[in-house]
């Protein structure tokens, strides 16, 4: 039996020498929907989520963006925002997803070439969610998703301090994504 992507919930489990691996894996599975249950039931009654699928798939892509807990619910807020205007979601983590399909990693940036390719999971050539989860998200994320923060924030970019520049214009977009440029070619000179 295979465990696809967004069934397992990654948390911290006891076992001992011998314990038998698809009993753990079992239990990962049960306590995923176990949450997932109890979560969809208290979501925001004002999110556009409509299926549980849809909250891990969407809960996949916030735990692949953000290991900040204090930005969870914000880049959630950014994709909410985007699915409810009919935006692409525009995620990195989906381009590379759809590159490697999460048997390995992408091993070099992401290239022009890989943001327009097609794949069903590239949020930048598909509009909505993804067809499944790119991995499988912790019960934070899944929280995040189901409560996103109210803002009018449509973009972020890398800040270059280990979180997000958050905006809700492209100008201010734009202007973000100048600074972590300066900080990233700072960063690659001290290097050289």
């Amino acid at each position: 039996r295979t465990f696809g992507e967004g069934t397992l919930l990654p948390n911290t489990y006891h076992y001992s020498r011998g314990h038998d691996r698809n009993a753990i894996l079992q239990q990962m599975e049960r306590l995923m929907t176990e949450t997932l249950d109890t979560l969809w039931i208290e979501r925001d009654p004002n999110s556009p989520l409509k299926t549980p699928s849809e909250a891990i798939i969407l809960a996949s892509i916030i735990e692949k963006e953000t290991s900040l807990a204090d930005e969870r619910a914000r880049v959630s807020g950014v994709f909410i925002n985007r699915l409810r205007l009919g935006m692409p979601l525009q995620s990195d983590p989906t381009v590379i997803f759809g590159i490697t399909m999460g048997q390995r990693s992408l091993g070099r940036s992401i290239s022009k070439a890989d943001l327009r390719k097609a794949t069903a999971y590239n949020t930048y050539v598909i509009n909505g969610l993804p067809p499944a989860p790119i991995t499988n998200p912790g019960s934070a994320s899944i929280l995040a998703a189901l409560h996103p923060k109210n803002s009018k924030d449509l973009y972020f970019v890398a800040n270059g301090e280990g979180g997000h520049a958050f905006s809700s214009s492209f100008e201010e977009h734009k202007k973000n994504v100048n600074n972590w440029r300066k900080f990233r070619a700072k960063k690659l000179k001290r290097i050289d």
